[in-house]
């Protein structure tokens, strides 16, 4: 069946200055405020509403469309099933009653359990289930990566902790527990701002991130924000203000307790020490990493972001951006052959950015053609991380720099044109 273009749209991303993944991000945000959930839209999904591929997205969908563009959708130039493109809309509703009506459903759905005569006492039960939620969020960023959703999603639920002391009386314990809860929720919007490259925000967070943890007393989360901070300043590429944070997570007694908090803040100094060229200070901190691993006991318990992330893959992944920073091309491979082995199956986000790193120490090794098949086996669903899409472009610039006139430049031109954009 032939298909109408949405110019109506495509004029309103452009006028607003939205590309296809910026409208799936803020779409899928949307989707999530209302729904609990968030969506899971992508640029190709925009591209096909533009194209005209899908002339009528699902309902909720279009509601958060409506949330996101202040218009119906049939104002944005969709056709509900059944109807020609040129049959006149429906009457548009106004806009006003449409979030009204929206607010009123949000408010509904979040109203309080009716008040009894004794005071509501908040307890453990509290925490506990904020922490599955938190849960839920950790493995939302190791499928999706820095989607603006899952920051937006995190800070809510931060207030939501902070909040909750105001409802009920509490002890003081679980009172520093819903610190803890929020600060570790802050902690992953930081988190999901660094890795979508809003490093603004992300510095916005930290402040508060480890205010809250302060007042919680936990040192675990406060290893975790001062670590993250070591890993924005990295990425900032302001190394001497990274290894300061990354200090202080090591500096804290948790480390000493227990060696797997230590082999994770070694292991991000090396990569750190990376970006300053001293091998001997990045040899150094991968061994002490590996050495304080090998001690550290599988059963202790630790919180679940910690769980999550601390493993061998990990290690392997931060030595291999240490060595592809230092130029040593030929262990950053190593490594990342040895990362990808171990990575769990659910950390989508970390074997498209290890299989980017790979493709650039094949090609700094010379290995163009297996470099390029590497490059072009990251996921399609992923290449469009701010992350994993900055180290593809870097991979094409050098490719170029390398082999300008070479057919696998030139395949790759082609396939940067019609895949990456």
């Amino acid at each position: 069946m032939e298909t109408t273009r949405n110019l109506v749209l495509t004029a309103w991303m452009a006028e607003h200055g939205h590309s296809s993944n910026t409208l799936a991000d803020a779409v899928n945000q949307a989707i999530g405020d209302l729904t609990g959930r968030l969506g899971g839209l992508d640029g190709s999904s925009v591209r096909d509403w533009k194209a005209g591929r899908v002339r009528w997205p699902k309902s909720a969908t279009r509601a958060a469309l409506t949330k996101v563009t202040g218009l119906s959708a049939t104002a944005l130039g969709f056709v509900p099933r059944g109807r020609a493109a040129s049959a006149p809309a429906p009457p548009q509703e106004d806009p006003v009653n449409r979030r009204s009506f929206l607010t009123a459903t949000a408010a509904t759905t979040a109203l309080p359990l009716p008040v009894t005569a004794a005071p509501h006492r908040v307890g453990a039960s509290d925490v506990t289930r904020l922490r599955g939620k938190f849960a839920d969020v950790v493995a939302g960023d190791h499928q999706h990566g820095g989607i603006r959703g899952i920051e937006t999603r995190a800070l809510d639920l931060s207030a939501e902790a902070v909040d909750l002391q105001g409802r009920g009386s509490t002890s003081q314990r679980v009172r520093s527990q819903l610190y803890a809860v929020a600060a570790a929720f802050t902690s992953s919007a930081m988190w999901a701002a660094i890795d979508g490259r809003r490093f603004d925000a992300a510095r916005h967070h930290h402040e508060r991130a480890a205010s809250l943890a302060a007042m919680s007393g936990d040192q675990t989360i406060q290893f975790r924000i001062w670590s993250h901070a070591g890993s924005l300043y990295r990425h900032m590429g302001r190394p001497s203000d990274a290894l300061a944070a990354n200090d202080v997570a090591r500096a804290l007694p948790v480390t000493r307790r227990d060696p797997l908090f230590a082999a994770l803040g070694h292991a991000r100094h090396a990569a750190i020490h990376g970006l300053t060229g001293s091998r001997s200070a990045v040899e150094r901190t991968i061994g002490h990493a590996q050495d304080a691993a090998d001690r550290a006991d599988p059963h202790t318990h630790r919180p679940v972001w910690m769980t999550a992330v601390c493993d061998q893959a990990e290690l392997a992944e931060l030595a291999l951006s240490a060595y592809l920073s230092l130029g040593d091309f030929e262990r950053a491979e190593a490594q990342a052959h040895r990362s990808l082995t171990l990575l769990r199956p659910s950390m989508q986000r970390d074997r498209a950015l290890v299989t980017a790193r790979l493709a650039q120490a094949q090609l700094g090794q010379g290995e163009v053609e297996p470099a390029m098949a590497t490059a072009m086996g990251v996921p399609l669903n992923v290449v469009r991380h701010p992350r994993v899409a900055g180290i593809l472009a870097a991979f094409g610039s050098g490719l170029r720099e390398f082999a300008p006139h070479s057919s696998h430049t030139r395949a790759w031109t082609q396939y940067q044109r019609e895949v990456l954009t």
